[in-house]
């Protein structure tokens, strides 16, 4: 195959600079093996130094990246159409200072971070001047978004060279709050509302953006306030964020109550994750804020705490209750049989035996979590509850089996399997294997009989 001209590869730059990022990083991956010399060599070539001017512009704009990708037109957030049209203008206005970063100029850290604070300065600069088409765009394309959001935009550009220096020790002030990580922690905050007065909620908005669990930006907040009451956070500019951390464990607790059983155990991993954040989310905020117990902010957590324990404690009934009524028994006609003894008359319900796999799942995922939600307890009853009654399901049924009092060995055999399913679910491989090996051993044909 030839090289694709000039003109066509002009037009395929274009189409990959306007390009998200996600469809950028898709292009990369799917011609990660396409020969140089190859036809679709030279688009190669542009995806590659796309992703590469990418990559520098995202780190000279570190603190405000994560920001520039749409979503939410009420939140923090800016068109990524934005944040493409400063860099290009910069690329023009400033051309030297890009190709320094480029280069790796600088060997001292300290000394690109100071060039990646000046080309910040100099987007700052642009887009209040408007000295360059692309940073009029970038403007015009923030407020098309939401009105006012060009202002924010230059409003956190303002305090980048803060956030940046910040981002560096958000790692430390969160594994380590308290001490000095809580000084450092309020020294950023005081530097930032030096620069603007009200530039304390979007301190915290741009931190929050560089956190893999934006919700955490609690334990700053609390660092910086030093643990604040209810009442005085309530009335800061940042109660919103404790606000939306309690709106995230209300929609995890609607999740998990809602949970589709129909769609498989994948359901039931996440359903455990969403208790397992829950959790973790209640315990930040309790260990964030003074709270009372009985009014407000403190009365709501507490109502919530209950409400998660509730919801799952009913969702492992549940499932104790339908896997007991997917492996059916009843009480035999004949007077000498005195206990319940498996119904082996049709196969299992398939439907149902994947709405209890889900909640088999469930209940296994939360075994880390379960102390520290308040759950534990209903979990180990249906542990050992279904426990037992899964041993003398399969006590039951092999010895129906070994005894032919089956009229299905097939349909036997998947009820056998189910229930090592089950066991394998709730106490694990081990469990399910002595039942999947009791199950074999008595339906395997007899070989005295088959010889004679």
């Amino acid at each position: 195959m030839t090289a694709l001209p000039e003109r066509k590869i002009e037009i395929v730059r274009r189409l990959v600079e306007s390009a998200p990022d996600r469809v950028v990083g898709s292009l990369q991956q799917a011609l990660s093996a396409t020969p140089p010399e190859s036809a679709l060599g030279a688009v190669k070539a542009v995806v590659e130094t796309e992703v590469a001017d990418r990559n520098l512009r995202n780190i000279v704009f570190q603190p405000i990246a994560p920001l520039c990708v749409g979503g939410d037109a009420h939140g923090l957030t800016f068109p990524a159409r934005s944040l493409s049209f400063i860099w290009r203008a910069l690329k023009a206005v400033v051309p030297d200072d890009v190709e320094e970063l480029r280069a790796d100029a600088y060997a001292d850290p300290r000394k690109r971070i100071d060039a990646q604070d000046r080309l910040v300065a100099a987007a700052l600069a642009g887009l209040r001047q408007g000295s360059h088409p692309d940073f009029v765009s970038a403007s015009a394309a923030a407020d098309d978004f939401r009105g006012g959001a060009a202002a924010q935009l230059m409003a956190c550009l303002e305090i980048s060279a803060v956030v940046r220096r910040a981002t560096g020790r958000l790692a430390e002030w969160i594994a380590h709050p308290g001490g000095e990580t809580a000084a450092g922690a309020r020294l950023a905050y005081k530097d930032a509302v030096e620069i603007s007065d009200d530039a304390g909620p979007r301190f915290f908005h741009m931190l929050a953006a560089q956190m893999a669990h934006p919700w955490m930006i609690m334990r700053i907040i609390s660092a910086v306030m030093d643990k604040p009451n209810e009442r005085y956070m309530k009335d800061s500019e940042v109660s919103s964020f404790a606000e939306a951390l309690m709106d995230e464990i209300d929609a995890s607790i609607a999740a998990i109550a809602g949970m589709s059983l129909d769609d498989g155990p994948q359901v039931g991993s996440v359903g455990a994750q969403r208790a397992e954040l829950a959790v973790q989310q209640i315990l930040e905020m309790e260990a964030s804020v003074e709270l009372p117990r009985d009014q407000g902010w403190g009365q709501r957590v507490v109502k919530q705490r209950a409400g998660l324990a509730g919801v799952i404690e009913g969702r492992l009934k549940e499932a104790e209750r339908l896997a007991i009524e997917s492996l059916p028994m009843f009480a035999p006609r004949n007077q000498r049989v005195r206990h319940q003894i498996p119904l082996l008359s049709e196969m299992p319900n398939q439907r149902l035996v994947v709405s209890i796999t889900t909640l088999l799942t469930f209940a296994q995922d939360l075994r880390s979590i379960a102390n520290y939600g308040g759950f534990s307890s209903a979990r180990n009853k249906l542990i050992e509850k279904l426990g037992e009654y899964i041993d003398h399901y399969v006590e039951s049924a092999v010895d129906l089996v070994r005894a032919d009092e089956v009229e299905d060995r097939a349909i036997a055999a998947a009820f056998l399997e189910t229930a090592a399913a089950y066991n394998h679910l709730i106490r694990g491989e081990k469990a399910a294997e002595i039942t999947r090996r009791r199950a074999h051993v008595a339906l395997a044909p007899d070989p005295q009989s088959l010889a004679g």
